[in-house]
């Protein structure tokens, strides 16, 4: 199966965020990876969605 990119607007629902989160994230160093396509168009692979919402996994607000 292949891993579906999605745009911006498709993936700050996902995470749960506004595409202007995500705008800003890559600007200041990306915690969310994303795929540059030529000049203007960014993408971000589902499974990377994923992978981010795991490594945000806490077992208790100590961990922060």
């Amino acid at each position: 199966m292949q891993d579906p990119l999605l745009t911006t607007k498709q993936a700050a629902p996902i995470l749960g965020v506004s595409v202007a989160f995500l705008e800003r994230d890559r600007w200041a160093g990306a915690r969310v990876p994303f795929i540059k396509i030529g000049s203007r168009a960014v993408r971000y692979r589902l499974s990377d969605l994923h992978a981010y919402i795991e490594s945000c996994a806490r077992q208790s607000t100590s961990q922060y």
